[in-house]
Order: C-alpha cells, then structure tokens, then sequence
C-alpha cells in the first residue's frame, strides 16, 4: 500500500472527526488472530461493544455491507460497514467508528491495533466532549482488552 498505513489513516479520521474514543495498542499476537476478531462483525461485536445486542451482516464477499444494529434496548440502526484485511469503518446516521491493524514485528508476532468511535452530527460535539472527559479513554481501554483476550481465544 502507497502512503500511511492503516493506522494512520485511521489516526487522521479520528482526529478530523474529533472522536472521544480513541486508542492504539500493540499486541503479541500475529495479525491473522486479532483481525480474526474483529472481521467477525456478527459473532464478535457484541462482545466487544457492551450496548451493542446484535450485529447483522448480509453474506457475501462484497468489501461494502450494508449491516444492522441492534442495541440492548431494541433500538435498531442501519450501518454501511466497510472490511477488508486490516481496516473497518462504519457508519450510521449517527456514529462513525473504524479499526485498523498492521502487522508488527519480523514472521508476523505481533500486531499494531488501534480503534476510534464518535457521532457523526455536529450537533453533538458537546456530547462527544463530554463523552471523551468522562468514559472515552476507559471504554476504549476496555475494548482493546477484550479484542486482546478474544484473540487469545482463537
């Protein structure tokens, strides 16, 4: 790939989009287990996003999805979700959120992760703020933890 990597491509969305979840980690574990997590959007999402009940994706091999929340009250909304080896992005009406990974280290050992979340209208930047202050670098902490031990599972 010409250009940054995928972890700074995600860098840059989550700066322009002033996200209040915002992380980056290395993991000892090789690329092909820890993006095996998070390219399971269906089996692995609720797992790693507390809110989130369900995730439905349509099958097929297409790179652009369109996929359904639903949250733990119900509430649904329609995602357009975009994977491929190393980079997800999707985004609702009202949320934008991305992962990104590289592999790290010589034979493939380990892993450079990083995850970002924010709402997309700007009306809702002083939420996002409040957000980041109070719960953002917590939960974000918390979701690579569970991509972590989730990885370890496989």
């Amino acid at each position: 790939m010409n250009g940054p990597d995928r972890i700074a491509r995600l860098r840059v969305l989550a700066a322009g989009l002033r996200a209040p979840l915002y992380a980056e980690r290395r993991f000892d574990l090789p690329f092909d287990r820890v993006w095996a997590v998070v390219a399971d959007l269906e089996g692995e999402l609720p797992h790693l996003i507390p809110f989130v009940r369900e995730f439905r994706v349509p099958a097929g091999d297409s790179e652009l999805k369109q996929a359904e929340a639903v949250d733990t009250l119900g509430f649904r909304g329609r995602f357009e979700a975009r994977l491929g080896p190393g980079w997800c992005l999707m985004q609702s009406r009202l949320v934008t959120m991305g992962m990104a990974a590289e592999p790290d280290g010589e034979g493939g050992g380990g892993t450079r992760f990083a995850v970002c979340g924010a709402l997309r209208p700007a009306a809702l930047g002083p939420v996002q703020r409040g957000y980041r202050r109070l719960v953002g670098e917590r939960r974000a902490r918390a979701f690579l933890r569970e991509v972590e031990r989730r990885a370890r599972l496989r």
